[in-house]
């Protein structure tokens, strides 16, 4: 079977055992076969006086169509599976860096931890990082501004030390207290999530 088609010339080939159609397209397009209702000359039991009419093909164009609907479905497929892989690599990308900003915060602590200190470190305090000419870093409670010119030593920065005994740099300690303020809120009030088995975009839209 051969159909002409936008000047793009068509096979079709039928096996009666399987029921499957190959249309191939001459211009460098790829065969696609289609799979067609194998014939059956006694369904059911039933002899049939003529089996044309229910298992020829019809029109030739009929197999056009199924075949270029199949090679859009699988591009379709094809595009919605790429498209689900890219969010989940961008998903990856992002846990990478968290678990990157976690390590550094980590070290970071345990470097301030292990700082010289002469006083007991009590959470909630804001401390001064200080360094001597000798190269010693030390804590102290005393900011540069009170301190004034005869601040004695190279201001390193002040941190926060907060009540899981992680440290805050003094710029985040502000967005830092308002994130524990609202988790702390939602604690005291008891808050339960209500149960929702459907997407909920409240909020997204106003």
């Amino acid at each position: 079977m051969k159909v002409l088609v936008g000047g793009t010339r068509i096979r079709g080939a039928q096996s009666a055992a399987s029921g499957l159609v190959t249309a191939n397209m001459d211009n460098n397009i790829a065969t696609t076969t289609v799979a067609l209702v194998e014939g059956n000359a006694n369904p059911t039991g039933v002899q049939l006086a003529s089996s044309y009419h229910t298992n020829h093909i019809g029109d030739p164009m009929d197999l056009v169509a199924l075949a270029q609907q199949i090679q859009k479905s699988s591009d379709f497929v094809r595009a919605n599976a790429s498209n689900r892989l890219t969010v989940i690599a961008e998903q990856i990308h992002y846990l990478q860096e968290q678990a990157r900003k976690v390590l550094e915060e980590a070290k970071r602590d345990a470097d301030l931890h292990h700082v010289a200190c002469n006083i007991v470190k009590k959470p909630g305090n804001i401390y001064y990082l200080y360094k001597r000419e000798s190269g010693q870093k030390y804590f102290s409670i005393l900011s540069p501004k009170e301190w004034g010119v005869a601040c004695p030593h190279e201001f390193l920065g002040a941190y926060k030390l907060q009540h899981d005994m992680s440290w805050t740099p003094y710029e985040d300690i502000e967005k830092r207290d308002s994130e524990i303020g609202i988790i702390n809120k939602l604690l005291t009030q008891q808050v339960a999530l209500p149960q929702c088995m459907e997407p909920n975009f409240q909020g997204l839209t106003n």
